[in-house]
């Protein structure tokens, strides 16, 4: 059975007014999971997976990827490498193309997809996946702010998987834009790039995936477990 290669230990997370959105937290996540996150609106899903990838503060307890801390990795790579996808991607100045051009230029990042291809030869192209998915390549060159929910959804998920380097995606609601047969074809294309990738045993390339939905009907679909988490009042 995989070993657990990300690890969140006694995680608590408080409010302004003090009171705990999250306390005393514990989970992990081995190879090849889709580990789906369940619970009610307000119960602190999103803002569990914000603090896995480093984007929210919290009060205490201890995150690790591969036995590593994010303040000993380094922030920037910590957050190429457990990544999280925003269920409403932010309102961003130009167009998606622009930011995959801006986004390749980042160290951290280049370094990762440098070391990715040098030892599988895979490359994903993100507007030939988001092509998978409905997507003309035409919409990569409009503004962001003329991209419907579904197609913003579907870009952002596209360039998070296809820029490279993550271990995990930390999918926030990837698909609630979309209907039922697209988010089918956006769900097979993940769980098949996560199997291919994680079945070969190497130190990079996608290796889990944590996944928020309120669907029923999507979590019996995707996920190999499931993590409940209850609304705190």
């Amino acid at each position: 059975m995989p070993q657990p290669f990300l690890i969140v230990k006694n995680l608590t997370i408080k409010r302004d007014s003090g009171s705990p959105v999250l306390e005393n937290l514990s989970l992990d996540v081995s190879e090849g999971e889709v580990l789906v996150i369940r619970g009610p609106s307000g119960s602190g899903k999103s803002t569990l997976l914000k603090c896995m990838a480093e984007l929210n503060l919290y009060q205490s307890g201890t995150i690790e990827l591969n036995h590593q801390s994010s303040q000993a990795m380094g922030i920037p790579n910590w957050r190429v490498k457990v990544q999280y996808v925003p269920q409403r991607p932010s309102i961003l100045p130009g167009t998606p193309y622009d930011l995959l051009e801006t986004v390749k230029k980042f160290s951290a990042r280049k370094v990762s997809q440098e070391a990715k291809e040098n030892e599988t030869g895979d490359k994903i192209d993100p507007m030939d996946l988001a092509a998978d998915w409905g997507i003309e390549k035409t919409m990569w060159r409009r503004n962001w702010d003329t991209l419907s929910g579904g197609e913003a959804q579907r870009v952002a998920l596209a360039l998070a998987v296809g820029i490279g380097g993550a271990e995990v995606l930390l999918l926030d609601e990837p698909t609630s834009a979309l209907d039922e047969e697209v988010s089918k074809r956006v769900e097979g294309s993940l769980i098949k790039l996560l199997n291919n990738q994680s079945s070969r045993g190497r130190d990079t390339g996608l290796k889990a995936l944590v996944w928020i939905t309120h669907s029923a009907e999507q979590a019996e679909r995707v996920a190999t477990r499931t993590f409940d988490i209850q609304l705190r009042r």
